[in-house]
């Protein structure tokens, strides 16, 4: 075995030997019945369990069959990552924060869903960039002299050390995305070509 599967890989089939021992035992199986039942000769079944022989597909598939098992059980193959973003909101002054992004550092992804209820603008300047995408309400944005409101479907950016403010702009609550680049981060956007008269 050289270097290169030398270290999980070789751990992993290392494990197959007492699995497939453990799983003969949990069917009360001698190896004699595992060896009719598969055709695998007694000497092929007793060297894979004792790991003096290295596993191979042919071999452990019709095992995995007899045992009433998957190969992933098997090989102990790793549980595969709940690919979910965990979302555990957070609700201050009435704004609902529903992180989307698991690492911390760089842009930050966030839905936000603002309160019902027109705010007097109370405008705040730091560090950074942020680009919002309204998802449903009306969006109402104050920066620094600028007074807009942005409906479903329209998107806005700008860099936050200008005074900005937002909040919903009628008495229904306002949903958007939220991507903010506490360094000032740029947010890219792709955009098919146009195409020109021709």
């Amino acid at each position: 075995m050289n270097g290169a599967d030398g270290g999980g890989l070789g751990e992993v089939l290392a494990g197959v030997g007492p699995r497939l021992r453990a799983a003969r035992g949990k069917r009360e199986l001698t190896l004699a019945a595992v060896a009719a039942a598969t055709g695998i000769s007694v000497s092929t079944l007793s060297r894979l369990e004792s790991g003096a022989r290295r596993p191979a597909l042919e071999s452990l598939l019709p095992l995995a069959r007899l045992y009433g098992t998957t190969l992933d059980d098997l090989v102990g193959a790793p549980a595969v990552e709940d690919p979910r973003v965990p979302q555990r909101p957070v609700t201050r002054n009435g704004t609902t924060h529903v992180p989307l992004t698991r690492e911390a550092g760089g842009v930050q992804a966030y839905k936000l869903v603002l309160p019902a209820r027109p705010a007097e603008p109370d405008l705040k300047v730091h560090e950074g960039y942020e680009w919002m995408y309204v998802l449903s309400g009306r969006l109402r944005l104050v920066l620094g002299e600028h007074d807009v409101e942005l409906g479903k479907g329209e998107a806005a950016e700008f860099d936050t050390r200008v005074p900005h403010w937002f909040g919903s702009a009628t008495n229904r609550p306002v949903e958007l995305l939220s991507l903010f680049g506490p360094q000032g981060e740029r947010m890219h956007v792709r955009a098919r070509p146009t195409r020109r008269g021709g």
